[in-house]
């Protein structure tokens, strides 16, 4: 709507994306500290808690009742704000809102079904999850593919291609996403934990996908120049504000869970920034705690299947520190600096090349 004013109505100020993604990060804060309120309110009315995990901590059963699916408001006021402030003929537009709404559907159906059974182990099966994420992964990797995004491999503080990875870059894309998006999910077990440094990463990726579709920005900082995607950075700003807001019901103790609805698109958003600024690897760094915590689950697990010992007193690792004693507001505040320190790593690596 608003590149709409510049481009009928002569609007000039309206035709940066600088501006439209400010304006589109205010009316995702505004919309989402609208309607989160309401949502918890009809969420409790309707007990739609998500069950604690049974081999959770005990400290978590004064969770019990809490709402979840905070995810869906602000997924919906993040793609309100991008509907009205971005280019929606634009196609890394286009991918951006298929990925958060595709992968948001499939949170709300795991969510759903848990809430309706009352049971963890009700929602979707991981093999079943699983499935669905790599299909729609696979075909928005396809589609970008099929509009020519380069599918060349950079990696970072080097500023020369390494190689061109042809069609397998679509295997290697619909594991990004998939990845990323099941990280967000496991990190997501404590009040606050995955909201903070989604915001992090998802400034980090703003910032690089202005850059990269700025052609005068991207020749002097020698990373590659990608058409239009700077566009890309009003739908991250605009989840930037949402999250914002939502992180004031979702900080300890928490009021409201972002769910499986929430969780799973931001990490597929990630994976599918980082792959339209071609930052892919760069990802590992900006996403560092969600890193952490999926390696301890693959480490927890690898163990005690190979040598029936544990590595970690729980896995992923925040409930290994929740174990050893550590406040819950303790381990959520390192785990943010942790992030804040990585990021500021990663926007580093735009000047060290």
């Amino acid at each position: 709507m608003f590149y709409w004013f510049y481009r009928h109505l002569d609007i000039n100020i309206f035709q940066y994306i600088s501006v439209r993604a400010g304006i589109a990060f205010f009316i995702s804060f505004s919309l989402t500290m609208y309607l989160l309120p309401k949502f918890v309110k009809w969420a409790k009315s309707k007990k739609a808690s998500q069950p604690i995990y049974e081999y959770a901590p005990n400290s978590h059963q004064e969770k019990v009742g809490t709402p979840t699916m905070g995810g869906v408001v602000f997924i919906f006021s993040s793609l309100i704000a991008t509907l009205l402030t971005a280019k929606l003929n634009n196609f890394y537009v286009v991918g951006a809102l298929l990925t958060l709404g595709t992968f948001s559907l499939i949170g709300f159906k795991d969510d759903i079904s848990k809430i309706i059974k009352n049971s963890n182990s009700a929602g979707l099966s991981p093999r079943g999850k699983l499935i669905l994420q790599f299909l729609f992964a696979t075909i928005i990797a396809v589609v970008l593919v099929v509009y020519h995004h380069t599918t060349t491999l950079y990696t970072p503080f080097y500023k020369y291609p390494l190689f061109d990875m042809s069609f397998f870059a679509v295997i290697f894309w619909a594991l990004v996403m998939v990845s990323a998006s099941n990280a967000v999910n496991l990190t997501d077990g404590l009040d606050g934990l995955a909201t903070v440094p989604s915001i992090m990463a998802f400034v980090t990726l703003s910032g690089l996908v202005y850059v990269t579709g700025h052609s005068v920005f991207s020749s002097y900082l020698f990373i590659p120049s990608i058409q239009l995607s700077g566009e890309l950075a009003i739908v991250g700003t605009s989840l930037i504000g949402a999250l914002i807001a939502f992180l004031w019901y979702n900080c300890h103790p928490a009021q409201v869970f972002m769910g499986d609805s929430g969780s799973l698109p931001l990490g597929a958003f990630m994976g599918y920034m980082a792959i339209v600024a071609k930052s892919e690897i760069l990802l590992i760094l900006i996403g560092l705690v969600f890193v952490i915590e999926t390696v301890s689950v693959i480490l927890q697990v690898g163990s005690y299947k190979l040598r029936k010992k544990r590595i970690f007193l729980m896995a992923p690792i925040h409930h290994h520190f929740e174990e050893k004693g550590w406040k819950e507001n303790k381990i959520i505040v390192r785990f943010w600096i942790i992030s804040f320190m990585a990021n500021l790593v990663a926007l580093l690596s735009l000047k060290i090349r």
